[in-house]
Parts: C-alpha cells; sequence; structure tokens
C-alpha cells in the first residue's frame, strides 16, 4: 500500500485557483494510477479527476472539466490538482487515492489507497 498526504486547501473566493499536492510514500508510486475525489457534507464521495501511471492519459468529471488539471511528477512520487475558475460548489474535502489498475477509474471502490483529506472553501 502507498501512504498519502495532501495538502493546499484553503479558503478561496469564487473565481480564485487553488493548486492541491498529494505525496506519496514508497517506491513503487509509478505503479499507481492515481485519482482526485471530493465529498461535500451530506453528500456521497464523487470522482473529480483521475491519471494513469505514466501520467499520459488524464480523465475529468464533467462538472471540472476545462477548470481543473491533474498532473504527476513520478520522480518526486507527487500528484497534483489545479484548480481554476472555482465555484461555490466546489466547496468539499478533497481526497487523492492510488489504484492498482493502470487506468484510473472513476469509482471509488476501485482506489484502495487514501490520503485523510484537505479542506477547499469557495465563497462567493
Amino acid at each position: 500500500q502507498v501512504q498519502l498526504v495532501e495538502s493546499g486547501g484553503g479558503l478561496v473566493q469564487a473565481g480564485g485557483s487553488l493548486r492541491l499536492s498529494c505525496a506519496a510514500s514508497g517506491r513503487t508510486f509509478s505503479s499507481y494510477a492515481m485519482g482526485w475525489f471530493r465529498q461535500a457534507p451530506g453528500k456521497e464521495r464523487e470522482f473529480v479527476a483521475g491519471i494513469n501511471r505514466s501520467g499520459r492519459y488524464t480523465n475529468y468529471a464533467d462538472s471540472v472539466k476545462g477548470r481543473f488539471t491533474i498532473s504527476r511528477d513520478n520522480a518526486k512520487n507527487t500528484v497534483t490538482l489545479q484548480m481554476n475558475s472555482l465555484k461555490v460548489e466546489d466547496t468539499a474535502v478533497y481526497y487523492c487515492a492510488a489504484s492498482r489498475s493502470s487506468w484510473p477509474s472513476n469509482s471509488v471502490v476501485d482506489f484502495g489507497s487514501w490520503g485523510q483529506g484537505t479542506q477547499v472553501t469557495v465563497s462567493s
């Protein structure tokens, strides 16, 4: 299992930007597809973005396409989520997750390792 630690959350006004980072432990980071999920109060955890092992392929939830960008650096064992044009409805706890699958699934059940989460709050 890989250990994951998120950082970079905070409070931002609507229209602003935030950059989330996820640091992974271990020497096998490049063997995991990675994903970002989020969970708002009273709602189920939902997929935000995913990236394959090499970083060549990405996928996004429709709600964030064109605004969020996921990337990874396998040399530094990190994955980032650049969030632009933030909306109030983006407010949630954001989680980094790792999957043994080669392709970044959009399903929570396909991810076996999770970080502790970082709060993102977007004010109007």
